[in-house]
């Protein structure tokens, strides 16, 4: 059972998607939340698996809340695309993905799903769009990992397509190897950059110039 915390302001959002939620057999909501301090207090309370946070919330934003829990319950941010730059600072602050609060109700209770599995929501479309931002902004370059030394060629190829918005499947065909593979490199990846998910890999990928911001993808 995935245990799920809804932290929105709107009383009509929380309810409607706590309806949603928990009409599913393997979906629990175990509280609610209407500003990012109450989020931080109920998620140590409550031990959720998954935290749909919004991000303008009085009292405590969602970026300030999703960076309290961090190295805790996955994070799902609710978005719309007008709000880019809270959504690049929510990944930063370790948000497993976002979610438009249009999407259609099967793509949330798939979101939650896909989160507390332990992969990031970050459609190609989506980190299309990323890549497009970090583009288009002034680049503030890190030092390049010491971690990314020991990253083989072939996970280093696939970091790459998976900063340019490939999706496994892609990955897959693109270089010519089994869908499971892929996800093997990449747990790999993961593992010895000391990443939690695909969204913080995108992340590294551009800042530490892997990858730079002006490679648009393909498609």
């Amino acid at each position: 059972m995935i245990k799920v915390l809804i932290a929105d302001d709107q009383a009509m959002v929380r309810q409607g998607f706590g309806a949603l939620l928990a009409a599913q057999h393997d979906l629990l909501v175990v509280g609610d939340a209407a500003n990012g301090a109450d989020a931080v207090t109920a998620a140590r309370e409550l031990s959720p698996d998954v935290v749909l946070m919004d991000v303008r919330m009085p009292v405590m934003d969602g970026l300030e809340a999703t960076r309290r829990l961090a190295g805790g319950p996955k994070v799902l941010i609710l978005t719309t695309f007008d709000l880019d730059d809270y959504v690049y600072e929510a990944l930063r602050a370790g948000a497993s993905g976002f979610l438009l609060k249009d999407a259609p109700a099967a793509d949330l209770v798939n979101a939650v799903r896909v989160v507390a599995a332990g992969e990031a929501l970050l459609a190609p479309s989506v980190t299309r769009r990323l890549i497009a931002e970090f583009a288009a902004r002034p680049h503030r370059h890190r030092p390049r990992p010491v971690e990314l030394n020991a990253l083989t060629p072939r996970e280093t190829d696939v970091l790459r397509l998976i900063a340019r918005g490939r999706s496994n499947q892609e990955i897959a065909a693109d270089l010519v190897v089994a869908e499971q593979t892929v996800k093997t490199h990449i747990g790999r990846i993961l593992a010895k950059l000391g990443l939690r998910d695909r969204a913080q890999a995108v992340v590294l990928a551009y800042e530490t110039g892997l990858v730079a911001a002006g490679e648009q993808p393909s498609g």
